[in-house]
């Protein structure tokens, strides 16, 4: 079987009940994000770990909607969306791993394309992550354009902890002092 979610092969392969690709869209048009997240990290040669996520949130009470989507794409996992906060109880499908969103999530977007201003998220997202393919997020130059694209996304980055500049100053070489 393909590995490939949108392959002739994996669409067979699925059982009869699987969701509609359309559904799948629309449900992330409400409740799904494509982020970029940076954490501040000196093992990393530029400091900064740059990890791309999709994420799909729903209420424990219909999990069973995220188990369907993860069963569908074939990769990712289910969490806690706040594990730390006991008051909430949503829950969250992640997908991290680079591979697959390149060869699944991706492609999947490509095909059966957002309608709000959130596919204009998604082809930063997807432009961000084939720069991480090519290895731009190693250095100073190829970050800084990351950091710079993903502040252009969900709304500019409004709901974000860190501040871009703050970031963009971890790129800027150190003064000795004297």
């Amino acid at each position: 079987m393909s590995n490939n979610v949108l392959s002739a092969d994996n669409q067979q392969g699925r059982a009869r009940h699987s969701l509609d690709p359309w559904y799948i869209t629309g449900f992330v048009e409400g409740e799904g994000t494509f982020h970029i997240a940076f954490y501040k990290d000196p093992r990393m040669k530029q400091s900064i770990k740059v990890i791309p996520e999709f994420h799909v949130n729903q209420s424990y009470l219909r999990i069973g909607t995220l188990k369907d989507i993860q069963k569908y794409f074939g990769c990712g996992y289910i969490k806690a969306n706040h594990a730390k906060n006991t008051k909430d109880t949503t829950y969250v499908f992640v997908v991290r791993d680079r591979e697959e969103l390149i060869r699944k999530i991706i492609p999947f977007f490509r095909k059966y394309p957002l309608h709000s201003i959130k596919q204009e998220s998604f082809k930063i997202f997807a432009q961000i992550v084939k720069m991480m393919t090519k290895g731009n997020h190693r250095n100073k130059k190829g970050i800084g354009i990351i950091i710079n694209l993903a502040y252009q996304m969900n709304n500019y980055g409004k709901y974000r902890a860190r501040n871009k500049n703050d970031l963009l100053k971890t790129l800027q070489p150190s003064e000795t002092i004297r």
